[in-house]
């Protein structure tokens, strides 16, 4: 039996522009088989898009919480729904 594919799209609160964040966060999907992007918002925030197994998704989530990203995470926005398809590889946008 495949693991449920979701979607999850997070808005990453804090000093995450220009310092490497969206790059980082591609990399970590990339690892974890995630297919998505990541890009900033006039804001301040990032905005990032992610589709695959629940399990991997909630790991992203983890990780953008985890303390260890380039520059300083001060909170994460969740919204959860079910996979969309139609996104190839992750991409920094």
């Amino acid at each position: 039996m495949s693991a449920e594919h979701v979607r999850v799209v997070a808005w990453v609160h804090g000093l995450v522009q220009g310092v490497g964040f969206r790059w980082w966060t591609r990399a970590r999907a990339l690892e974890l088989a995630l297919v998505g992007s990541a890009r900033n918002t006039s804001d301040g925030r990032v905005h990032v898009i992610a589709e695959g197994p629940r399990e991997n998704c909630e790991k992203l989530l983890t990780l953008l919480r985890s303390g260890t990203t380039p520059g300083r995470v001060d909170l994460v926005v969740e919204d959860w729904s079910a996979a969309q398809g139609g996104l190839t590889g992750f991409v920094e946008r």
